[in-house]
């Protein structure tokens, strides 16, 4: 009768064949079937620990070079239980503004949440492939405008909140609370909003009253449509029934909703509208966001206007001397297209959107507030007229006003 030996026994009859009976290592493999290898390691086993030295093993590497180390781990948990709504790629972000050089990587942030549940398992919708993100190619083109209620006082008021939003930059350009949803002060924001950062190119909102008046029994125009005919700016509806088309300001909603409004109730008007505005300066100017390539709205919002001192410039470009900011995604190879115009900036930035500068003579590449690439731009003909409205461009960062000032 055949029976089958745990085993731990074999490794033990093994290791006495060659011990004690004089089996030769190689007879004690061939009669087992393993490797000389690894009756030498159990014959070494068992000389230092005895028959228990002979049991299985954990195959767990003794080191893996690329692990987080626990302090790092737990600066990681750390973050996430102060912060539920931050992710792997917010966390990474984090990191490494805090000195964590180098970061770690997204994988491996996620992996660690995953250790220690403190990351919620879902399967993620896929992306339809004809899907495109909108956004126009610079600042002051077009707002987005909403209104949205949800702010609660202590004696049950309902404040309503009129917002916008630059379609570039998702900068906040208006975050103004008001009693009543109504045209005058809605428009009063709108109005405060147009003093401090001038007027955009085109505003787009929804088909509410406070907005249009097209849809009334009676058609007329309203205060706000006025106020927009009056400075020059081009006033966009949506589609009946598409709030997709106004999605940038919706999804702003969303993340006021769950970071600043979720759970609280305030005592004042005055205190309510302050601490929104202390909430906005961070969405603006600290919290980075992700389909900014984890730059802050502030850093693509930008209000120095552009020198045209002609002395600044050559004298080949008196006549076209304006230029225009445009919005490129690097190619996976590293290049980008400018008005028909090919270049490699670096494998480095593939991928990357980044923010492009063309005047008559040059083709600047900006990343991330940083010129990584000049190249002289190409004509192939003569020099093509500016529209006068196009002579006006808004908007440049801020290390592109002191290289043009001191040009």
């Amino acid at each position: 009768m055949l029976v089958e030996l745990p085993v731990m026994e074999q490794r033990y009859q093994a290791v006495l064949a060659v011990v004690q009976d004089g089996w030769t290592v190689t007879e004690v493999a061939e009669r087992l079937g393993v490797s000389r290898q690894s009756v030498h390691a159990w014959i070494a086993r068992y000389e230092v620990g005895g028959l228990a030295a002979l049991a299985d093993r954990s195959h767990r590497p003794a080191s893996c070079p690329h692990q987080i180390a626990p302090e790092l781990e737990a600066r990681i948990c750390e973050l996430r239980r102060e912060h539920p709504g931050w992710g792997p790629r917010r966390l990474e972000h984090e990191l490494a503004r805090r000195g964590c050089e180098p970061p770690p990587s997204r994988s491996s942030i996620y992996r660690c949440l995953k250790r220690h549940q403190l990351i919620e398992l879902r399967r993620r919708r896929k992306r339809r492939e004809e899907f495109r993100r909108w956004q126009r190619e610079r600042p002051m083109q077009l707002w987005q405008m909403d209104v949205m209620a949800g702010v609660l006082l202590d004696d049950g008021t309902d404040l309503k909140l009129v917002t916008g939003i630059d379609d570039h930059s998702r900068f906040c350009i208006a975050c103004g609370l008001v009693h009543r949803a109504v045209s005058r002060a809605v428009c009063g924001v709108l109005l405060a909003s147009l003093e401090r950062y001038g007027g955009p190119d085109e505003i787009l909102t929804d088909n509410g009253k406070v907005f249009t008046g097209r849809y009334g029994p009676r058609p007329a125009e309203v205060l706000f449509d006025r106020i927009c005919r009056e400075q020059g700016i081009a006033h966009r509806l949506t589609g009946v029934r598409s709030p997709t088309t106004t999605g940038k300001i919706e999804r702003f909603h969303q993340s006021l909703r769950r970071e600043f409004l979720d759970g609280r109730i305030f005592a004042s008007f005055e205190q309510a509208q302050a601490e929104l505005d202390g909430w906005v300066r961070g969405y603006n100017t600290e919290r980075p966001h992700q389909a900014l390539e984890m730059a802050t709205p502030a850093e693509r919002f930008r209000l120095a206007p552009l020198a045209k001192d002609p002395a600044c410039l050559p004298v080949d470009a008196a006549e076209d001397h304006a230029g225009q900011w445009v919005l490129r995604r690097v190619a996976s190879n590293g290049v980008v297209s400018v008005d028909n115009q090919l270049f490699s900036v670096s494998n480095a930035f593939k991928g990357e959107l980044v923010d492009v500068f063309v005047d008559a003579t040059t083709i600047q590449v900006w990343s991330k507030n940083h010129l990584i690439k000049t190249v002289a731009r190409q004509r192939s003909g003569p020099v093509r007229k500016v529209r006068a409205d196009a002579l006006h461009v808004k908007h440049q960062p801020d290390t592109m006003r002191k290289a043009s000032g001191g040009a």
